[in-house]
């Protein structure tokens, strides 16, 4: 009893590893949407509808805005504006009482027009200004980051539904394996029956099949609710309604990988790896802020124009003989004198930046080489248990026949039968244990490594 209930927790732990998705209960009358997926279909719906893919998108666009703005700083820019003003009462000027030289009266004068017309073209050019031009590169480096965001949250999306995928063949194996197991028991059940009314077996010999069919019941019944649960939670990771009626096209088979990859893994991945990649191109950025504060005090030369038609008169009745053109052209400099030490606190901040980006990037390669080498040794692990589960299956089948056989003979006895089935449904788990482990790990050695599954080739932008 202590092995049926071992067996028991391990089958119940395999199949649950893969998602503690909460199945959702449909409406009753709703109707489902039946989708029939392969692995490859999985990964294009997850493509397309991965929220946090669509974001990282809208990134990458921003980014590349953003380099359209750090050059339109460095175009010129034109401003046309035209202005129309009435004066409701005209400004006066003071002036002597000439009239009356004597009379030492100031008396009030008006001047200007009631109507006034002012039309003008402005253009400026910026010739210098190290921040405007540095801030171009800046902005490129950024679009760039973005897109190695952009390639890092691809590459983990696709992990992400492959392990989900591979966790629902998983628990779709388990729940095969306990029905088989049931299937066996009961017919183990019936010729203990069968002997039993022969009196070629006890009472005991029955009751132990008896209780084996009762014992291996609840696990079907569990085994077939952690499939649903692991479908469910396929079903969010590639952005599907819970409801949707899913099933699943294909096995968990083995994946062979090249050898010479996992040799070279730990330095592959400092290569490779999309989001150290997109650290090291803030570190770029993060110096080209420094760049773009210490250009503060540097000088901007800008040169302008200007060209003005204008109109002054004390009725609406103009003539093109009204309006009179005036321009000019000229050269600014600016420079910053002193700003309250503002410049060197701005400096010191983006020096920091990028010293606490120089730490990031550190201890992130750091993980990564950890990373790569623990994949490796689980890939390396798990080879080695697939080759010698399964011929440990193959011996526990062949334990099993032997066994069936010798208790119909009646040479053997019903507690044979019983370790031969629990040796079994070990050997199995097992087996499916380390194909699952090994796909797993393979799939998170891709993502840790950039890679992309041929499968999934064709729906990477």
């Amino acid at each position: 009893m202590t092995k049926k209930i071992i067996i028991a927790v391990a089958v119940f732990s395999l199949a649950f590893l893969t998602h503690g998705v909460t199945a959702q209960t449909p409406v009753k009358g709703e109707v489902r949407e039946r989708l029939k997926v392969t692995l490859q279909d999985a990964v294009r719906i997850g493509l397309q509808n991965n929220n946090e893919l669509t974001a990282a998108r809208y990134e990458v666009q921003k980014a590349e805005a953003k380099v359209n703005e750090a050059v339109g700083n460095a175009l010129p820019t034109v401003n046309l504006s035209g202005r129309y003003s009435r004066a409701l009462k005209k400004p006066v000027f003071f002036l002597p009482d000439f009239q009356n030289p004597g009379s030492g009266r100031i008396v009030p004068i008006e001047v200007g027009s009631t109507h006034s017309f002012d039309f003008s073209v402005s253009a400026s050019q910026i010739l210098f200004n190290s921040a405007v031009f540095t801030g171009i590169g800046t902005a490129e480096i950024y679009s760039r980051a973005a897109r190695e965001v952009y390639k890092a949250k691809e590459i983990q999306t696709i992990a992400n539904i492959r392990k989900a995928f591979y966790g629902v063949l998983m628990a779709a194996e388990v729940h095969k394996m306990m029905e088989e197991n049931l299937s066996n028991a009961k017919e183990n059940l019936h010729n203990v029956e069968v002997l039993s009314k022969q009196g070629l077996v006890s009472d005991y010999d029955e009751v132990r099949a008896s209780v084996a069919v009762g014992n291996l019941r609840p696990l079907v019944i569990q085994a077939e609710n952690n499939y649903k649960s692991a479908l469910n939670g396929l079903k969010i990771v590639i952005g599907l309604p819970v409801n949707t009626d899913l099933e699943i096209d294909g096995n968990l088979e083995f994946q062979p990988v090249d050898d010479e990859l996992l040799d070279r893994a730990s330095d592959l991945v400092m290569e490779t790896n999309y989001n150290l990649r997109a650290l090291r191109l803030q570190r770029d950025v993060n110096d080209e802020l420094i760049a773009i504060e210490r250009s503060d005090y540097l000088p901007t030369i800008a040169a302008f124009g200007n060209y003005q038609y204008q109109a002054a008169k004390n009725d609406l009745n103009l003539t093109s003989s009204d309006f009179v053109a005036s321009s000019l052209i000229g050269v600014t400099l600016s420079m910053n004198i002193f700003k309250g030490f503002q410049t060197d606190a701005r400096i010191e901040e983006a020096e920091l930046e990028l010293r606490k980006t120089n730490e990031v990037i550190a201890g992130t390669e750091k993980g990564l080489k950890t990373s790569a080498e623990t994949i490796v040794m689980r890939i390396k692990e798990a080879r080695v248990r697939i080759e010698a589960q399964q011929k440990t299956v193959e011996q526990a089948e062949r334990g099993y026949r032997i066994a069936t056989v010798r208790f119909k003979s009646g040479s053997g006895t019903q507690l044979e039968v019983n370790d031969a089935q629990l040796a079994l449904t070990q050997a199995k788990v097992n087996r499916i244990q380390a194909m699952y482990d090994y796909l797993v790990a393979v799939a998170e050695l891709d993502e840790i490594t950039g890679r992309i599954p041929d499968f999934a080739r064709e729906f990477i932008e």
